[in-house]
């Protein structure tokens, strides 16, 4: 899959495992909700990350994208790890501001049966 990003989805990606360099990714008031906790300012999201990266041993892989107008993304992230479950997908929906992430809404991809 060729992934072509907007700038702060890139540096988010890239700045994985590193909380400082995650909270850069967000604008100074931007936040997260994760795991049905919101978590706002660059202070609060880099503990976010921080705890949230160091709870379990895992890999993800980005499997699935899609633009949602100029300031929204949407990407999907398969992860498999020592968590509960072991595997599990992510949806990470962006807002985004200029060249930052204004918000970060996490949540388990939900499936459609099918028909």
């Amino acid at each position: 899959m060729d992934h072509q990003h907007p700038p702060a989805v890139a540096a988010y990606l890239a700045a994985e495992g590193d909380a400082a360099a995650i909270a850069a990714c967000f604008t100074r008031t931007g936040g997260v909700n994760d795991e049905g906790r919101t978590h706002l300012g660059t202070d609060a999201v880099a503990a976010w990350h921080a705890d949230a990266s160091s709870a379990f041993e895992y890999t993800s892989t980005v499997v699935d994208e899609e633009r949602l107008g100029d300031q929204a993304y949407r990407l999907t992230k398969h992860l498999e790890g020592d968590f509960p479950g072991g595997v599990v997908d992510l949806d990470h929906l962006f807002a985004l501001s200029d060249d930052r992430i204004a918000f970060l809404f996490i949540t388990v991809r939900q499936t459609v049966p099918a028909t």
